[in-house]
């Protein structure tokens, strides 16, 4: 790490500190040269593999874009943004855990599907609405009875009632 002071190479680290959940580390530095101390914050550079779009074309994957999907099919639900966030994170643990450089946009899409699908039913129907390309309500009808069938709710419901 070059001096910020007088540009020289050689710095030693005085102290060191995690910060920020301890996703980020507080260095704290002086130049051998000068004597002017600084501080430093490192952070892992964890790449997140390109999303291969239906057409073939290739783009960087975007957080935005995935938290917006999750807002769009969430508006007027009654989900926290404590909870769309763990989602997000989730994914994005997923996906750089598979360690793939380069991960189908239908693959991400079945990712939200799974997170919508835990966080709120309404919410799941209307993305997989879109993302499905319903053509009718039949299309809905189906969608609701998978996601309300026995298989859904588990096997132990069925003499409960």
């Amino acid at each position: 790490m070059h001096c910020p002071f007088c540009g020289e190479a050689d710095t030693k680290v005085i102290d060191s500190r995690l910060v920020v959940e301890g996703d980020q580390v507080r260095r704290r530095r002086e130049c051998l040269s000068c004597h002017e101390r600084f501080t430093t914050f490192e952070t892992a550079e964890l790449l997140m593999p390109r999303v291969v779009k239906q057409d073939g074309t290739r783009q960087p994957f975007d957080e935005s874009k995935l938290r917006a999907g999750f807002m769009i099919a969430l508006e007027k639900r009654p989900v926290s943004i404590e909870a769309i966030d763990a989602a997000v994170n989730r994914i994005r643990f997923r996906l750089r855990a598979a360690g793939e450089r380069e991960v189908k946009s239908l693959k991400l899409g079945e990712e939200v599907m799974t997170e919508l699908r835990q966080l709120d039913k309404v919410a799941y129907v209307r993305f997989a609405s879109v993302y499905r390309s319903f053509q009718d309500v039949n299309e809905f009808k189906e969608e609701i009875e998978r996601l309300s069938g026995p298989a859904a709710e588990g096997p132990s419901t069925q003499g409960d009632s």
